[in-house]
């Protein structure tokens, strides 16, 4: 039997303000192709469907899109529940759709009852743990404490327990979980919502080392945990610390000794992410920064000061730069650098005190026609003051 296994699509999700569902639509259809052409027979959804607990109407419009090109495909579909998804949203319904080949693992009680799915020399008995919040669930669990490893860890034992009996019944089984978390030794991004401070979130990836095959969602980074404990890691890039990471899928084969292969299968990346530095007028002339024209930006300009409408005149070449950072270079090395309350106190005149409020505020000193406004307001002021 063949498995698709991805996870973290954050249907709904934007970057930097900016929509994503076609570049979402896009990718999906890779999957949808990918599961095609490579003859998928289930596809494995580890959590985040949606980026969101209440998702806008067209990410939901996707997600009923692509879980019906998949089903079309003739693949069973089994998702389960990540800390961006309403559990009780996405399981609406779970019942009546497991019917229809469509299996949504989001709450306990559905958690003890795997997808089986029947090969010709065996079966493969799909396990799915959804988002655990610890305080809610540790009571029902059994658990000691309010962490992700004591609820995970209470959660895989009433598992196995269901496993042994599978195993029992004589026709060989070969075990998947699917759970989204985060696993000790896994590499995280920027994009992903810390489950919780102080460490309280990881999980010992030892806890899945009687499964053949568990499918992690969570880390946005495709990556291998243990040979058979890996996140396929999002479709996309949500960003920028994601932007050297190559996106893709795997694609698992079972037999009756158990996993005979699992294979990456990439995907293409719609739009390029791009994480330029230096100053300005290098940035607009040099040809080495032409492969970013249409990539989405990340900027840091270097110059001394800020450039006057930087945004703007970065745009005239990068259209798609939705983050300008400054951090200035050079400068006199032997200058104290004094803070704007420092300068404040120090400041002798009005003019002075208008001057410093805007440097600090722009990070660029007032020029001359700005400094000439300026000294016109304050003069105005003060004469009708006296007029008065």
């Amino acid at each position: 039997m063949r498995l698709l296994h991805t996870s973290d699509w954050h249907l709904g999700r934007t970057f930097h303000g900016a929509s994503l569902i076609e570049a979402q639509r896009a990718v999906l259809q890779e999957i949808i192709d990918i599961t095609i052409n490579q003859q998928v027979d289930v596809v494995l959804i580890s959590g985040d469907i949606y980026d969101r607990a209440l998702p806008h109407v067209d990410a939901v419009q996707l997600c009923n899109w692509v879980l019906r090109e998949l089903r079309a495909t003739g693949a069973t579909v089994v998702i389960t529940s990540g800390n961006h998804d309403s559990a009780s949203r996405l399981g609406f319904g779970a019942d009546l759709l497991d019917s229809a080949g469509v299996h949504i693992i989001a709450d306990l009680e559905r958690m003890l009852r795997p997808v089986i799915c029947q090969a010709e020399d065996h079966q493969v008995a799909i396990y799915g743990i959804p988002y655990l919040e610890p305080r809610m669930v540790m009571e029902r669990l059994g658990a000691t404490h309010a962490s992700h490893e004591a609820v995970v860890s209470a959660a895989i034992t009433r598992i196995q327990e269901n496993l042994e009996q599978q195993r029992q019944a004589g026709t060989p089984v070969v075990s998947i979980a699917m759970a989204h978390l985060f696993a000790a030794g896994g590499i995280g991004s920027d994009s992903e919502r810390e489950l919780s401070t102080g460490n309280l979130d990881v999980v010992s990836a030892e806890l899945f080392e009687n499964f053949d095959y568990s499918a992690l969602g969570h880390l946005h980074g495709r990556q291998k945990v243990k040979d058979n404990v890996r996140y396929s890691g999002s479709p996309l890039a949500y960003s920028f610390s994601e932007a050297k990471q190559i996106k893709g899928v795997w694609v698992i084969d079972t037999s009756a000794q158990g996993i005979e292969s699992i294979q990456e299968v990439l995907l293409a990346v719609p739009k390029d992410l791009a994480i330029l530095k230096g100053n300005l007028e290098d940035l607009l002339d040099d040809e080495q920064f032409e492969y970013a024209v249409a990539a989405w930006c990340q900027v840091t300009l270097t110059d001394r000061e800020r450039p006057a409408d930087a945004m703007a005149r970065v745009r005239t070449r990068f259209p798609d730069t939705v983050v300008l950072n400054f951090a200035p270079e050079g400068g006199d090395e032997n200058e104290e650098p004094s803070t704007y309350a420092e300068r404040m106190a120090k400041a002798t005149s009005t003019e002075q005190v208008v001057g410093d409020f805007m440097e600090h505020v722009r990070e660029r000193a007032a020029d001359e026609a700005e400094r000439e406004v300026i000294t016109s307001v304050i003069r105005a002021t003060r004469e009708a003051k006296v007029s008065q």
